[in-house]
């Protein structure tokens, strides 16, 4: 997991700092050698120990406090209850840092760990915005967080008012749906005929009805929203 996290920063052309659990010139495990030189390049390879030491299980531990001394924020993302990982963000907690955890299956052994420091004081994100919004400067927020965007979104307060006023069963005529939407006759006829260019309903002598898709299925997406909003642009000039 380390070892991914620094090759991916590599990789975005990122700087990124490789903590030891040995001297910096003892790579281990041997098969980092060159991520750690790459490290060294690119980043910063640092130590505790002198030149010579080798790693060690203590060492290892002693190490994570290093780690969460030296950032902002402690982000696990899997982690087993008996995890290193926990240790650096126990420590990062006790240093006043943020610390944070991405949740996985419940059924995951290796979120265990995770899910018992979201039930403290961890807190839960799951992408690299929400990490950001905690870590980063004044004014970094996340993305509001919303579901796929349907064409009823893009209707205007009026006119959506006005679709739902429209009796889901053998329709309305025009001073019903007046009434319910809260307009006038003349404004919720022209909302009607605005619905029926773009396929949400249907004129039947006095009555208006909502089209068969529309009662089918009230999210269904009829091609390319920001295409649509095009057209309900079009509709208003």
């Amino acid at each position: 997991m380390d070892g991914a996290a620094h090759r991916g920063t590599l990789a975005a052309d990122g700087a990124t700092i490789a903590v030891l659990a040995s001297g910096v010139d003892i790579p281990y495990p041997r098969g980092h050698a060159e991520l750690i030189e790459r490290i060294a390049e690119q980043g910063l390879v640092l130590a505790e120990l002198p030149p010579g030491a080798h790693p060690t299980r203590s060492r290892f531990v002693l190490r994570n406090r290093v780690i969460a001394a030296l950032t902002r924020g402690t982000v696990v993302v899997e982690a087993q209850y008996r995890s290193g990982s926990l240790v650096t963000a126990r420590r990062a907690l006790k240093l006043g840092r943020h610390t944070m955890g991405v949740p996985g299956p419940v059924t995951s052994g290796l979120s265990s760990g995770v899910h018992e420091l979201l039930r403290g004081e961890a807190v839960l994100v799951t992408d690299a915005a929400e990490v950001a919004e905690l870590v980063g400067g004044i004014g970094e927020l996340a993305p509001t967080r919303q579901g796929p965007l349907v064409e009823r979104d893009l209707l205007d307060p009026v006119t959506a008012r006005v679709l739902e006023a429209l009796s889901a069963q053998g329709g309305s005529d025009g001073r019903e749906v007046a009434r319910d939407s809260g307009t006038s006759c003349e404004e919720a006829l022209s909302r009607l005929y605005e619905l029926l260019a773009l396929g949400f309903v249907e004129r039947h002598g006095d009555r208006w009805e909502l089209a068969p898709t529309v009662r089918r299925n009230d999210s269904t997406r009829r091609g390319d929203p920001q295409i649509w909003g095009n057209r309900v642009k079009g509709l208003r000039r």
